[in-house]
């Protein structure tokens, strides 16, 4: 007697949960994308009724107003699509820089919560709780206010070398650009490969033996190294532009206002509060078990927390951390309130002058996306790459 076999499912069937899906997702798409084509619609219609222009093409004309702070020249005869990008700059330095530096000070103070010196325990845990309670607006004005009335104009400007701290910011000198530098970025570049591909021989050879070389300063000499190489072979040049005290302000050199110093400094200490709560939080996770064999291998306290603890915590420290970077990015837009000219301060003035209200806030919008996405794909990569590989 021959056995039949069962009849094949229609994968067509409304009893498939495969196809029932697929068509809830494709009525979801059109119920949204009818929602979007309304309101969009809507909105044009009654920017026509009401004689409001609307369209990007005034990306293409004249600004009429200058930037006091940029990257690159710009003058008021140049392009709004221009100012724009003079605005996008100055947001990616401000949470660039500042991403740097809140983890590097967040991570300090994470893991300052576990000294044993009583003292540090408490300093790191009276920063956090003082820091991440106060609001963040308020902080960049207390960092503003410093910088603009407890300093002294630049007549009478604190000086160290050549460095001069004023109302009017932190001037310091620059080197004047040559060939050599160029050199040196490349050695630079080349160093850091060099430096990678030390340290994975550095892990491998401690897998294999236990015995393990140092994994940063070494690494930190041979970047140093090689971009010195370059500079030397570029023919070394060591022309500065110094700063010099004028008449009314302090001339020539690089200067950081303190609009930027004030951004920078409250956004960074305010991130690095919940940042070090981040890494209080994943090395707690860590099992107890694993210090103590890290202690009974002869481990000392620094190699424990540096070779065992973080790198597991990694898996818990990311994804909050992430979180962390995409606000700090984001509350960057609060610039505004002390007149540093990011994408918003730009889009303000833009919207003021053209009156294209829903343009300006369109890539207002769309720069903030771009750049959290952007952030998050980052993060996510390295967070797959630091995961823990099951054996």
């Amino acid at each position: 007697m021959t056995s039949s076999s069962p009849p094949k499912k229609n994968p067509w069937s409304w009893r498939s949960q495969a196809f029932r899906g697929l068509v809830y997702q494709i009525v979801a798409a059109i119920v949204i994308g009818l929602m979007g084509w309304f309101l969009v619609h809507n909105t044009l219609e009654n920017m026509r009724v009401r004689g409001i222009q609307s369209g990007f093409d005034f990306l293409t004309q004249p600004a009429g107003f200058d930037i006091g702070e940029s990257l690159y020249p710009f003058d008021s005869s140049e392009h709004y699509w221009r100012a724009f990008l003079v605005g996008l700059t100055n947001t990616l330095r401000v949470a660039i820089v500042g991403i740097i530096i809140t983890t590097v000070l967040g991570t300090l103070l994470g893991v300052g919560r576990f000294s044993r010196n009583a003292l540090v325990r408490g300093l790191c845990s009276a920063y956090v709780e003082f820091f991440r309670n106060v609001p963040v607006l308020l902080q960049l004005l207390m960092w503003y206010l410093l910088f603009t009335e407890v300093l002294p104009m630049a007549s009478e400007a604190w000086q160290v070398g050549s460095f001069y701290l004023s109302k009017g910011g932190l001037n310091f000198p620059i080197p004047v650009w040559a060939a050599g530098h160029a050199w040196a970025v490349g050695g630079g570049v080349a160093g850091l490969l060099l430096a990678w591909v030390y340290r994975r021989w550095v892990f491998a050879r401690f897998e294999a033996t236990g015995k393990l070389h140092s994994t940063f300063w070494v690494p930190v000499v041979i970047v140093v190294l090689m971009a010195l190489l370059g500079w030397a072979l570029g023919g070394a040049p060591t022309e500065l532009n110094s700063p010099r005290r004028g008449e009314f302000a302090i001339e020539d050199g690089g200067a950081l206002t303190p609009e930027f110093m004030a951004v920078l400094l409250g956004l960074s200490i305010y991130t690095a509060a919940f940042v070090a709560e981040v890494v209080r939080a994943g090395i707690q996770s860590v099992s107890r078990g694993q210090g103590e064999a890290a202690a009974a291998l002869g481990l000392s306290k620094g190699q424990e927390m540096r070779l065992v603890m973080l790198p597991q915590a990694l898996r818990v420290i990311i994804p909050p951390l992430t979180n962390q970077y995409l606000n700090l990015t984001k509350n960057s837009s609060l610039a505004v309130a002390i007149g540093y000219p990011d994408v918003v301060s730009i889009a303000n003035t833009a919207l003021n002058q053209t009156g294209r209200a829903v343009e300006c806030i369109a890539i207002v919008m769309l720069v903030y996306l771009t750049t959290s996405l952007a952030t998050s794909l980052l993060m996510n990569w390295y967070n797959e790459r630091a995961a823990i590989q099951e054996r």
